[in-house]
């Protein structure tokens, strides 16, 4: 259950979860019942072993996918060269098999894990209505709702899975869309055992919840107890065994022709609201949307499609090969954080720019936009960034409000720039491949940083007092040509990156591994002379200290993340291939640095776990209420509803994207995403909208979700690693920065070319003159 946030107890990998426990696994208040302390804290550690040893399937997941692609990039190398015959006598080539264990390791992850994550407190609720209340008011509430909620839907869905994965098992089923056809049932497995460690965690939780009311309340619980579990075993056998209790029988009599025999239209319209009330009472989502499509799908058309629905969408979810890109992407961005690169990148850009006013903000922005494309992990990204800035700005009498908006501004960066989790959670939903959307986000993301920096400087010329320039002691020493150094630095820089661009796209191929070497030599060139300016000092120039940590801070991220990214954009890779090999990448690097520890090691896939599983368990259960509500009619109703009156595409486009903007106030992206988005996408396909687009403006429009209160997690991370910021002048500089992303919703709505321009540069057909796209909106303009 849910404690009030405490900022200074968040972790940088909490992202959307705001509820920890103070006691360990095992540990049981002394205050609890004490024939429930033994089965709590049984319970508590068998489901922290169960998350301990699954965690480590991530190490397999690394490296089958990172075998494919060296396999295969070997593979074709060496068919360049003409030895073929070398090639497939070593066993090169692409693998059969690396597809299906990827996504298969992928899929009993989350679920093995779904226990452990209830354990820790990482499934999403809106709680900004709950924490209001008294801890006894949200015990009370909590188990009405795991009994009223969580118990039948979790029953329901052991039950369905041990059937589902009963029948795979019986008939050996195999997977048919691979050649490989591997026997399903090993993967299957883990969803009746995922179900049945939710239920036994569900149980501890249940007598927290009891501990916390007080004794008068959990009496009157214990009293209904034996009425709920015979009124529960009845539903089950009703459902699952009606010749035994032919609950059918009744329920027509009921429901028959009375007030109970709606259209299913209307059902769904009523299984929308319940879904919006519960959510908002704060019981956690994913548990309450299997409930309720448990309940209104039976309602409105059987249990058996129901069931079917239920398993076949779970299914779905763990063998989608797009998701695997989301718990290798999270270790990278961790390992990337923990290895103290963005320390070192800050530090170095902050005294690159101490001679200029609003310094401070241009660091910040510029580390938060490079780290964005490394760490999608917004609460690690404003930690840190806290961390770094806030003491200085504090020291340098810069504004806080100011400073604040800034650092949970470029935080925000990180959900959009790719390879942005958001996204790739967003590509199976809307139905584009994740590369098309990577390709689409990275100039609205660019965008947003620049107008984040002409604010913030703006603002610090217009009132110097704002972001004055750093006291004379803290400023380094450089040579008596600065202004040289940092034209060539820059410039160095410059080519840097169009030898990775070009490499990445291809233009470099004069021999193998053109694309990567030429980068690595021209590294070397700009590193030489480095050295040789030290040493020689010819004039009396040199290069400063500030360049090797600039360099050392920034380099190796950036050929990392661009090399990762780049492989994607140009098409040579999967996300997911990607996502492993910058997963491989990132643990070298922090080998290199001498930064990672078997204890850090660990802790990173301990938080990949944790924040993979509160992601996927809602995508697989959001999949299952969007599948129920789809099979309904009600979108379709909906939509000819809309359309009947007669709006203009660009109005309807503006209503969609306020009422994204109002429910980013009091939800995060994820039940946006999975939830709302699909509802809307059979009107923008009447509407003939371009998916693409729309999904850039959603994206755009979702990272309000950061920087508007109530709920707003970023305003308590940075609370707590700056206690001296009061949380006003915290919210009222976010709110700033909000402004900021509305102007460039409005930038990119009026001009698509920011978002369609770079896909169709990249693609075969090529891209048109981008104010061409002034008034894009369907496919067909």
């Amino acid at each position: 259950m849910a404690e009030d946030v405490n900022p200074g107890e968040l972790e940088t990998a909490d992202e959307l979860i705001a509820e920890r426990r103070v006691q360990k696994p095992g540990e049981t208040p002394e205050t609890m019942t004490s024939w429930q302390r033994p089965i709590t804290a049984f319970i508590d550690v068998l489901n922290l072993w169960v998350g301990r040893l699954t965690c480590l399937l991530l190490i397999p997941l690394i490296f089958v996918m990172v075998f494919e692609v060296v396999s295969r990039t070997l593979f074709g190398t060496l068919t360049d060269w003409g030895m073929n015959d070398l090639a497939i006598r070593i066993g090169l080539g692409p693998t059969l098999w690396s597809y299906d264990i990827s996504r298969m390791l992928g899929g009993v992850l989350f679920m093995f894990a779904a226990g452990y994550a209830l354990l820790r407190g990482v499934h999403i609720r809106a709680d900004f209505l709950f924490r209001s209340w008294s801890p006894k008011t949200q015990a009370t509430v909590d188990a009405t709702l795991y009994l009223a909620f969580y118990f039948p839907a979790m029953l329901f869905f052991f039950w369905t899975a041990a059937d589902f994965w009963l029948d795979a098992f019986e008939k050996r089923e195999r997977a048919m869309d691979t050649t490989w056809a591997p026997i399903l049932w090993p993967a299957r497995i883990a969803m009746p055992i995922g179900a049945f460690l939710l239920i036994l965690q569900g149980i501890a939780e249940l007598f927290r919840a009891f501990d916390q009311m007080g004794k008068q309340r959990e009496r009157l619980f214990v009293r209904v107890l034996p009425i709920y579990l015979v009124a529960l075993a009845a539903v089950f056998f009703a459902t699952f065994y009606p010749d035994l209790v032919p609950f059918d029988d009744w329920w027509e009599t009921v429901a028959g022709g009375g007030p109970l025999s709606l259209q299913k239209p209307t059902i769904g319209l009523l299984m929308l609201a319940a879904m919006l009330f519960s959510i908002f009472v704060g019981f956690p989502i994913s548990f309450t949307l299997i409930f309720l499509a448990f309940t209104f799908g039976a309602w409105g058309s059987g249990s058996a499609v129901t069931f079917f629905l239920m398993t076949l969408q779970v299914n779905s979810t763990m063998l989608d090969d797009q998701l695997v890109a989301v718990p290798l992407f999270i270790f990278m961005g961790i390992l990337m954080e923990q290895a103290g690169l963005m320390e070192r990148l800050f530090k170095a850009v902050q005294l690159m720019m101490s001679r200029t006013r609003g310094a401070l903000f241009i660091a910040v922005l510029f580390v938060s936009t490079i780290f964005a494309a490394a760490t999608g992990i917004v609460g690690a990204s404003v930690t840190i960034l806290g961390i770094m800035a806030a003491r200085t700005m504090n020291k340098s009498g810069y504004d806080v409000r100011l400073a604040a908006g800034t650092i949970t501004a470029g935080g925000t960066l990180g959900i959009l720039i790719p390879p942005s989790i958001m996204l790739i959670v967003m590509g199976p939903v809307l139905e584009i491949p994740v590369t098309d959307l990577f390709r689409a986000a990275i100039i609205p993301g660019i965008l947003l940083a620049v107008l984040y920096m002409i604010y913030a400087l703006g603002r610090c010329w217009i009132n110097p007092s704002l972001g004055p320039i750093l006291p004379a002691d803290e400023q380094p020493e450089t040579s008596p040509y600065y202004l040289i150094e940092v034209v060539a630095v820059v410039s160095a820089i410059i080519v840097l990156g169009w030898l990775i661009a070009a490499g990445a796209a291809g233009s470099l191929a004069f021999f193998p591994l053109a694309g990567l070497v030429i980068p690595l030599v021209w590294l070397g060139v700009m590193f030489g002379i480095y050295r040789w300016t030290r040493a020689n000092r010819p004039g009396g120039f040199y290069f400063s200290d500030l360049w090797y940590e600039f360099f050392m801070g920034l380099v190796p991220p950036t050929i990392l993340i661009a090399f990762a990214l780049g492989s994607i954009l140009a098409g040579w890779a999967t996300p997911a291939e990607a996502s492993a090999c910058g997963a491989l990448g990132a643990v070298v690097l922090s080998l290199a640095y001498r930064k990672l520890t078997f204890e850090r090691f660990y802790d990173a896939l301990i938080k990949t776990l944790e924040i993979t599983v509160l992601i996927m368990f809602l995508v697989a259960a959001s999949n299952f209420f969007g599948a129920v509500f789809s099979n309904l009619g009600t979108p379709k109703m909906l939509t000819e509803l809309l359309l009947s009156m007669e709006f203009s595409v660009a109005l309807m486009l503006i209503f969609v994207m306020a009422l994204v903007f109002l429910l980013g106030w009091p939800l995060e992206w994820v039940p946006i995403v999975l939830i709302i988005v699909p509802i809307l996408v059979p009107l923008l396909e009447q509407l003939g909208v371009n998916l693409l687009w729309f999904a850039i403006l959603v994206a755009v429009n979702l990272q309000t979700a950061w920087l508007s209160p109530p709920v707003a997690l970023s305003a308590y991370f940075l609370k707590g690693v700056v206690p001296e910021w009061d949380l006003k002048d915290i919210y009222l500089g976010m709110m700033q920065f909000m402004v900021i992303q509305l102007l460039g919703l409005v930038l990119i709505f009026l001009l698509p070319g920011f978002v369609l321009w770079l896909p169709d540069w990249l693609s075969a057909a090529g891209a048109k003159p981008f104010f061409s796209y002034v008034g894009y909106v369907t496919p067909g303009n």
